[in-house]
């Protein structure tokens, strides 16, 4: 189901699947509903693996360590990159985190973040969703760079204080600040 804008906080998602490459290396076929089941997720969109900008976003997820040991929320990336490119990012980058394989764009298309970059190639937006045990969206980030939505990068601080807020985190220090 292609969302025609970005899905709005407290709006419902659908529970999409594609393909997780885990940071072990292993890959399955996993929907959102199984990953927010265990706790809640925050979902990051990027372009594709590898370029500059996303290696920027992703090491900074992985420098702060601001979710890899708290039990409150997971990091979950998802780009049109493949399973095999995605498992090379992660080693490359010794990142934490599961990247979602969205080589067609389903999940992007489910919450609204596709776009045409010059006309032409679609990709995803950059963008966050916090995403709770329901489905539910508490709370969203998304690039609004006039030119190029993979300019932007997500404000740590905000997201931060988003999770301790609509989480009811009692001790913020887990998040490595």
């Amino acid at each position: 189901m292609v969302q025609e804008e970005p899905v709005a906080v407290g709006e419902t998602v659908a529970d999409a699947e594609a393909t997780l490459v885990r940071p072990d290396g292993t890959t399955t076929e996993t929907t959102l509903g199984v990953l927010t089941d265990d706790r809640p997720v925050l979902l990051s969109f990027y372009t594709v693996d590898f370029s500059p900008d996303c290696i920027d976003e992703w090491c900074s997820f992985r420098d702060f360590d601001w979710f890899s040991s708290g039990e409150h929320v997971q990091v979950v990336g998802a780009s049109k990159s493949s399973a095999g490119l995605h498992k090379r990012f992660i080693d490359y980058l010794g990142l934490n985190f599961p990247l979602f394989a969205d080589t067609d764009l389903e999940l992007s298309d489910a919450f609204g973040v596709t776009y045409r970059a010059l006309g032409v190639s679609r990709r995803s937006r950059r963008s966050c969703f916090l995403l709770d045990a329901d489905l539910r969206v508490r709370y969203r980030w998304v690039s609004e760079h006039w030119l190029d939505p993979t300019r932007d990068t997500p404000p740590v601080d905000e997201i931060h204080h988003a999770i301790t807020e609509e989480l009811d985190v009692a001790d913020p220090e887990t998040f490595g600040f």
